[in-house]
This record gives C-alpha cells, sequence and structure tokens, in this order.
C-alpha cells in the first residue's frame, strides 16, 4: 500500500513539475510574440509618422497654392479639406472591409508563426 501511495506522490510531483514547465513555456512564447510584434511596430510607427507629417506639408502648400489660384486662400483649404472627405468617403465605402480583413489575417498569421 504504502508503494502505491509513493508511486501517486511522485505521480502528483510529476505533474506539477510539468504543469509548471507548461506554462513557463506558455509565457515565454507570449513573450517572444509580443517583443516580434513590438520590434516590428516601433519602425512601423515611425515611417507612418514620418509620411504623415510629410503629407501634412504638402497638403498645407497645395492648399496655399490653390488658394492664391483661386483667389482666396481659404477657398484653397476648403478645396483640400472637400478633396479629403471625399476620398475618406469612397475609402470607407470601397476599402475598409477588405483592409480590415487583410489586417486581421496578417496579425493573426504573425501570431501563430
Amino acid at each position: 500500500m504504502e508503494d502505491y501511495a509513493r508511486l501517486f506522490e511522485t505521480l502528483l510531483e510529476r505533474v506539477a513539475d510539468y504543469f509548471k514547465t507548461t506554462v513557463e513555456l506558455v509565457r515565454f512564447k507570449a513573450v517572444s510574440k509580443i517583443t516580434e510584434l513590438g520590434s516590428a511596430l516601433i519602425p512601423n510607427a515611425f515611417m507612418i509618422g514620418m509620411i504623415a507629417s510629410a503629407l501634412l506639408f504638402l497638403n498645407v502648400g497645395l492648399a496655399i497654392w490653390l488658394g492664391y489660384v483661386l483667389g482666396n486662400v481659404c477657398y484653397g483649404f476648403l478645396a483640400v479639406g472637400a478633396f479629403h472627405a471625399l476620398l475618406t468617403l469612397v475609402f470607407r465605402l470601397f476599402f475598409y472591409k477588405s483592409l480590415k480583413r487583410m489586417f486581421s489575417r496578417q496579425l493573426i498569421k504573425a501570431l501563430l508563426k
């Protein structure tokens, strides 16, 4: 009887060790995935910020130039604003769902890699 108790105790210890090892492995895999995604996101966020800054200055310059062409600087800003509103509407109506699906697939692929 004592042998069974000792065997059961040994089995419980091994199960506990297995559980601890599995939890630690999952934790390391999660840290690895988060680090991989973070290291990919930070340079991309920087590039998006630089592109957004360049586009902002280009849009302001275009608005001022259009304003001179149209005879009033306000008209230039209104024209550029209207163009962006129209572009946003077209994007939302035609490209939003496909882009959302594409980004979701890419994120899932990166997490399951």
